[in-house]
């Protein structure tokens, strides 16, 4: 490890621009897309700003970690799925759950009462072709201006990637699971 001195001097300008929503995307191969996603919804809880939380592949039923936690401070989650793909019985099923989710996500986003949406793995329904993405882009863009939207999952489409303010790519470095080590309670849910 090389050591450096911290900067003294401050490296950039404070932008003048306006203030607005943002489209925030958290994609890629490595972990921690959603957990990014959470900690700006606590973030922004924090601040006493108005947060719902969409999961598209989680069941409404989902107890994890983040379940209990944003349930004991208030922040509304919902899980819109039936779970993962290779879990599902039928997959017109898992299909139609997240088009009928689309729909509730929907609504909040353009209602304008949230000040931050999460669409936590959203990109799974996008690329198996569930979600229609130009419905999606639509309403991101028909979104009130004052609205913060952030998506999770791999793979996120190169259309949302173009549209939005800041994405996030988490690159899969090492991983304890391709060691043999199990998902474990409290780091993977």
């Amino acid at each position: 490890m090389e050591i450096e001195n911290p900067p003294v001097d401050k490296s950039y300008e404070k932008p003048d621009g306006e203030r607005r929503g943002l489209l925030l995307v958290n994609t890629g191969d490595g972990k921690g897309k959603s957990t990014a996603a959470f900690g700006l919804a606590l973030r922004a809880h924090g601040r006493g700003k108005k947060v719902k939380i969409f999961q598209f592949m989680k069941v409404p039923t989902a107890r994890f970690g983040e379940h209990r936690m944003f349930e004991s401070l208030g922040i509304p989650i919902e899980g819109l799925g039936d779970g993962f793909s290779w879990k599902s019985r039928d997959l017109e099923h898992s299909a139609e759950l997240a088009r009928e989710g689309w729909e509730r996500a929907r609504a909040v986003i353009l209602s304008g009462e949230h000040f931050l949406v999460v669409l936590d793995e959203i990109t799974y329904p996008l690329i198996y072709g569930w979600l229609p993405l130009d419905q999606v882009l639509a309403t991101l863009a028909e979104r009130p201006r004052h609205v913060h939207v952030c998506m999770t999952g791999r793979r996120c489409p190169q259309e949302i990637i173009d549209v939005a303010d800041t994405v996030t790519e988490m690159k899969l470095i090492k991983h304890a699971f391709k060691a043999g080590i199990p998902a474990q309670r409290g780091i993977e849910d």
